[in-house]
């Protein structure tokens, strides 16, 4: 066990996005460049994060539109690394907004982390007149220095999101991130959390799958999953060039499909006859719902088998991870 008295240190770790980035008028806050400052630049321009007991570290610097394996991997290695130092409390990390939904819930599937892992981000680039990203990063740190339990946590415009919920719900707005139906867990007010939920799907608790993290680290690429989408006139055109590709000796096997349905999970009887001939080769099916909030509800009538309540987006990551083990 850890002694929390003794577990004082947070290390804060870069990866890149807007809340590095630069542009070349401070007026510009859409046509900068990610990624262009180092977190250790960050976090100096805050002078509430000056003092002892803090560690900086840049893993990658990417536009996260970008992130993929390699930095998944690389971040999680220099995760496992810190969380298992007694003395380190809880990790920091920035990252973009673009695909940090995907990486949250990356981490909280390979790592199930005993300790807060935080990740906090920006909508305005670091060059912006009134960027967003000091006020974002200084409530991340107050979330993970306040945090007892375990589980990775999003942190954007003063809310704190559930890795398993959060999403990416705006392309401009400061208050981007949203967590539908189940709602932000706390919100940061001058400094300090308050909590509005106590228990979050998201949290620490379940032992590490230590198989799958090897299997994670270790591999040169994820399964190939790929996403697609039910909608009026849909055909099954995409899905049959998928499954072809196969027999054209395409560099890596379609392993997986989750097609986003429309509603409660139906999909297009056109789309349902493809997928089933994917299945039939081999391609496992998942089945998930394009719209914004609730889940599929399960009933006799699902063509496919459903993605337990996980986004698209999530869903194909859920299934990629699943697919590494067989």
């Amino acid at each position: 066990m850890v002694d929390t008295n003794q577990a004082r240190r947070l290390v804060i770790m870069g990866t890149g996005g807007t809340i590095a980035g630069r542009a070349a008028q401070v007026a510009d806050n859409v046509g900068y460049v990610a990624a262009q400052v180092g977190v250790a630049d960050l976090v100096a321009a805050i002078p509430a994060l000056a003092g002892p007991g803090l560690e900086v570290e840049q893993v990658a610097q990417v536009d996260s539109k970008d992130m993929g394996l390699a930095v998944w991997q690389a971040l999680t290695r220099r995760l496992v690394f810190h969380l298992e130092r007694p003395e380190v409390a809880a990790v920091v990390v920035t990252h973009g907004t673009d695909t940090l939904e995907e990486t949250a819930f990356v981490l909280q599937r390979v790592l199930q982390p005993a300790k807060p892992v935080v990740l906090t981000c920006a909508m305005r680039p670091a060059s912006a007149l009134v960027p967003d990203g000091p006020q974002n990063l200084s409530d991340a740190v107050a979330v993970a220095r306040q945090t007892r339990e375990g589980g990775v946590f999003v942190v954007c415009a003063g809310q704190v999101h559930g890795a398993l919920e959060v999403a990416k719900v705006h392309t401009y707005r400061l208050d981007a991130f949203d967590s539908g139906e189940a709602g932000p867990i706390a919100c940061v007010e001058e400094g300090w959390v308050r909590r509005f939920r106590v228990e979050t799907p998201a949290s620490g608790g379940v032992a590490r799958d230590e198989p799958m993290l090897s299997r994670f680290l270790a591999a040169p690429d994820l399964p190939r999953v790929e996403l697609v989408t039910s909608h009026a006139d849909a055909g099954g055109d995409l899905v049959r060039a998928l499954v072809a590709q196969e027999d054209s000796g395409a560099s890596r096997p379609l392993r997986g499909i989750v097609v986003a349905g429309t509603g409660n999970g139906s999909v297009h009887e056109a789309l349902i006859a493809a997928l089933n001939e994917a299945q039939a080769r081999g391609v496992q099916v998942v089945l998930s719902s394009r719209c914004a909030q609730g889940r599929v509800v399960p009933h006799e009538g699902l063509a496919f088998d459903h993605s337990a309540g996980l986004a698209p987006v999530k869903a194909r990551l859920a299934l990629a991870l699943e697919l590494l083990g067989r």
